[in-house]
């Protein structure tokens, strides 16, 4: 009765019940369901939707996307766009292969074939397990989905973004209570493509959103070629579709996904270099901090026509316009702020494209290393780890063995997060963890001056404890300028649960003799195996002099300078500051 019911419900309000239907894909029989409003017309868009793990396509559409207010009908008819619930062998999906990525094209050139559905206006999301196949996809097949929808899923590996993808619009879905894949792993996942899509990395929040009371939609963009990444968050709900009157996930995915297409007429472009969320860290004396030259590099191309120039900007300061190959610029005497650095393509017809990054330029007296220490599985931004066998570069996330940041939960601990690294085949200097590296985003500039590293460190499973080396290096060469050697007294012994008491706050003080840049940079012990744990490490300037020496400024001379001196180091130091250089009330030295 019911079903005749919703039937003739249907058919009264014009539209087509779903139905099933079948496919062959790599010899395989494989079935779905297919919603095809009335009077679709040609050209219309299509939306393919996943199920979770131990679900089907009819569950995935009556049960989660059905309700007293609105059905995936409802909004199907309206819109005119084609939706498709496949169904995954023995009601799972292949996460990491071809096998289900051949299925959803073999859908795509299907649904092409009955129903002319516009293959650049294709989209894809999915719940749970296909939410996790839905960012398979994103590195399988961009160039067939303008848009992606992944709703209470994510890799469960770490999400990754290949370097050749292009920008990939997502909108993400997720209740804080989630008990199945955790409301706290949806952001590093994201956090993955936000930086490949040269998204801004502070979000945009509309608190209450829709009027859903604790309701957030986060919004990172836009980003290369009008690219962006959203986080819809639902507060206090679970491992489920959103249903609510307010926000019903149905039409959130459309209205969301219906803003793209593949078959752009705007040109492309996209910055390559910096990446957003680069930062420049300055040491040096107050208003004399000095930053390195940007160099601002694009792509740019236009689909339909050709680039007639490219313009860059820092914020909006105009810094030059390019009219041929290669594409930059170059950003000169940078201030200590977030600069959103800007890449403007014009086209033959007039029309623009956008790409931007962020980076920030810092010129603080202490420096926290260890500030990116909050999630587990992660190398954190500005770090680098290497154990002999695998190099890793922050930030990436979603590790969970080798070399990565450890979450401890013991009643009693010395610190809650700490880097773990290790050296696995025992030769000296193989197993690191260095902060400052160029591929990992963040530049250390010091002037020259008296520096203290303070830090906190450990072993991770060396009962008889393992030395730590710690370098000050410049970061071209790799030359060693500075270095001090540490044994820990404490050893967690393997396991994140077990207790451990707070290691005691260690010391190193240095001197740099001359302005550039350099890496702070940790070893294990030259032994198989050896490992250790940073829980505290920050940097800080004592002087912007070397060790011993203690100057003075007076307006004497002219405008010169005058520096009173003790201790060495005076040549060094005058080549980096002109002036008179007095020592014991004679004149020694004048640059």
């Amino acid at each position: 009765m019911k079903q005749t019911i919703l039937l003739l419900f249907l058919f009264i309000v014009g539209l087509t019940p779903a139905k099933a239907d079948n496919i062959t894909v790599d010899g395989t029989n494989r079935s779905y369901n297919v919603i095809v409003p009335k009077n679709l017309g040609e050209g219309r868009p299509l939306l393919i939707f996943c199920h979770g793990y131990n679900q089907d396509a009819g569950w995935m559409q009556n049960s989660e996307f059905k309700n007293d207010q609105v059905s995936m009908e409802a909004v199907c008819d309206t819109a005119k766009f084609v939706c498709v619930f496949p169904n995954g062998i023995n009601k799972s999906w292949d996460t990491s292969g071809n096998r289900d990525i051949n299925f959803i094209k073999a859908i795509i050139d299907k649904m092409v074939t009955l129903h002319k559905i516009d293959r650049n206006r294709v989209y894809l999301g999915g719940f749970s397990m296909g939410g996790m196949l839905t960012y398979h996809a994103m590195n399988k097949i961009p160039d067939l989905i303008a848009a992606f929808a992944p709703c209470s899923g994510y890799p469960m590996g770490g999400a990754t973004a290949n370097a050749n993808v292009r920008a990939i619009p997502i909108l993400h879905i997720h209740g804080t209570s989630d008990e199945t894949c955790a409301f706290s792993g949806a952001q590093p996942a994201l956090n993955v493509w936000i930086r490949h899509n040269g998204c801004p990395t502070t979000a945009k929040v509309t608190n209450n959103y829709n009027g859903f009371g604790g309701c957030k939609m986060h919004v990172w963009g836009p980003g290369n070629d009008g690219s962006e990444v959203r986080l819809l968050e639902l507060p206090n709900k679970g491992h489920w579709i959103c249903k609510e009157k307010q926000v019903y996930t149905g039409k959130e995915i459309w209205n969301f996904c219906k803003r793209f297409s593949l078959n752009k007429t705007t040109p492309n472009v996209k910055i390559t270099s910096p990446a957003t969320g680069e930062k420049y860290v300055g040491f040096g004396p107050k208003n004399e901090v000095t930053f390195p030259d940007i160099t601002i590099t694009a792509t740019a191309d236009d689909p339909n026509g050709t680039v007639e120039k490219v313009e860059f900007y820092d914020g909006n300061t105009l810094l030059t316009t390019c009219t041929e190959k290669p594409y930059s610029a170059t950003l000169t005497g940078a201030t200590a702020t977030k600069h959103t650095l800007k890449a403007v393509a014009t086209d033959n017809d007039g029309e623009t494209s956008t790409a931007t990054v962020e980076v920030t330029f810092q010129a603080p007296t202490s420096l926290s290393l260890a500030s990116g220490f909050t999630e587990g599985g992660a190398v954190p931004a500005g770090w680098t780890t290497y154990d002999s066998s695998e190099k890793r570069t922050g930030y990436s996330s979603g590790f969970s063995s080798g070399c990565r940041v450890l979450q401890f939960t013991g009643t009693t601990k010395g610190f809650s997060y700490g880097l773990y690294f290790r050296n696995i085949n025992g030769n000296k200097h193989q197993g690191y963890a260095k902060y400052g590296l160029k591929d990992a985003g963040t530049t250390v500039s010091m002037a020259p001056g008296h520096y203290t590293l303070k830090y906190k460190m450990c072993n991770w499973n060396m009962a008889d404890f393992g030395p730590i080396e710690i370098h000050i290096e410049k970061r071209t060469g790799n030359v060693s300028i500075a270095s001090q050697t540490y044994t820990p007294n404490i050893n967690i012994g393997n396991k994140t649960d077990n207790n451990f008491s707070s290691p005691a706050q260690q010391t190193f003080e240095f001197d740099i003799t001359e302005q550039g840049d350099y890496v702070i940079a940790i070893y294990s012990a030259a032994s198989e195996w050896s490992d250790a744990i940073i829980g505290q490490m920050y940097i800080m300037n004592n002087s912007y002099v070397a060790t011993g020496i203690h100057t003075t400024q007076a307006s004497q001379e002219g405008n010169e300078r005058i520096y009173n001196l003790q201790g060495q180091n005076i040549r060094s130091l005058s080549q980096q500051k002109p002036g008179i250089y007095i020592s014991n009330g004679k004149k020694i030295i004048k640059r």
